[in-house]
């Protein structure tokens, strides 16, 4: 017996919601497409649409911020 599909997270995500999906704006998203740290969408018909696994690689091969644990933040405290 097959699971429904869970239609409130598709596959394939638009623009706004592939930038959402990684949590920037649409336009840090397109900067990241440009050059290359998300993926370019794939076209269905005259959709261009985001493939929701490749961003979930490309998230993961981000790097990492380098925090200095010893400069202290002037929000901390």
């Amino acid at each position: 017996m097959s699971r429904p599909l869970p239609f409130d997270c598709p596959r394939g995500l638009n623009r706004l919601e592939a930038a959402r999906y990684v949590g920037v704006s649409p336009t840090t998203f397109d900067k990241l497409v440009t050059d290359g740290r998300m993926p370019r969408p794939k076209e269905i018909g005259a959709r261009r649409v985001y493939d929701r696994a490749q961003l979930d690689s490309a998230f993961d091969a981000l790097g990492e911020f380098d925090v200095d644990l010893a400069v202290a933040n002037e929000w901390d405290g």
